[in-house]
């Protein structure tokens, strides 16, 4: 069985019951990153029916809005970049260190697609200048990173790897025929990018507790995603 498709068929089981040995019926226990994922499904399901994301999904969105978003999306995969290499200084051990510098490489292996997309559109990387909702995302994640432990950073980070995934992988079981923006959605539906985001999660799994923090770090990351898309909707 493929680690999506064994992930699949974990999620499936998600609301039912099992055996205990002493045959007493238990609920099966979610991870703390299944957790945080279902409580913020109104988040998540607002980003897939934005109208940005619906027009990368049908390939109407304009022009203008998308290089907008590209200058600021390779702004912001910087600063993610930088908090993965934070989080990776103050990992407890190696092995933990040593994930979070795979994840840096792929999110430097994003840029490169970023780069592409630039010469594409027309965007000029060096020149881009952040906007209010790139600027609040990536202040809340190098001040996460800094302040916080691994676990919290990896929490903060999580959402973006999650709802990428998730939007990717929606969109790609709609796109009717190729688009200029089939790249995108192949990018995050591929099953290259889906292992990125487990293995974040796993992190969280491991490194981080469930608590009030824990809940609004998450929360506050799913609302920085939906604003981010917002801002270049917003893009004349």
């Amino acid at each position: 069985m493929s680690r999506n498709s064994g992930k699949n068929a974990l999620l499936s089981l998600g609301s039912t019951v099992l055996f205990n040995l002493c045959g007493t019926l238990q609920p099966m226990t979610s991870t703390l990153s299944q957790t945080l994922w279902q409580a913020n499904q109104d988040l998540a399901q607002a980003t897939l029916q934005h109208p940005f994301v619906q027009g990368i999904g049908d390939g109407s969105l304009d022009r203008a809005k998308f290089a907008y978003y590209v200058g600021q999306d390779a702004f912001f995969l910087e600063a993610f970049a930088r908090a993965y290499s934070i989080a990776a200084a103050k990992a407890p051990t190696w092995e933990i260190f040593q994930v979070f510098h795979d994840l840096t490489t792929g999110v430097l292996e994003e840029l490169n697609l970023h780069g592409s997309y630039a010469q594409e559109w027309g965007v000029d990387l060096a020149t881009v200048t952040p906007g209010y909702a790139t600027r609040q995302y990536t202040d809340f994640l190098l001040n996460t990173a800094w302040g916080a432990d691994p676990g919290t950073t990896a929490v903060a980070m999580s959402p973006c790897m999650r709802l990428y995934a998730f939007l990717g992988q929606s969109l790609a079981t709609t796109q009717a025929q190729p688009h200029a923006y089939t790249a995108w959605i192949d990018t995050y539906s591929s099953d290259q990018f889906e292992p990125l985001a487990q293995r974040l999660e796993e992190l969280v799994n491991a490194q981080a507790v469930n608590n009030d923090l824990i809940q609004r770090t998450y929360r506050y990351a799913m609302v920085c995603e939906l604003n981010f898309f917002e801002a270049a909707w917003q893009v004349a």
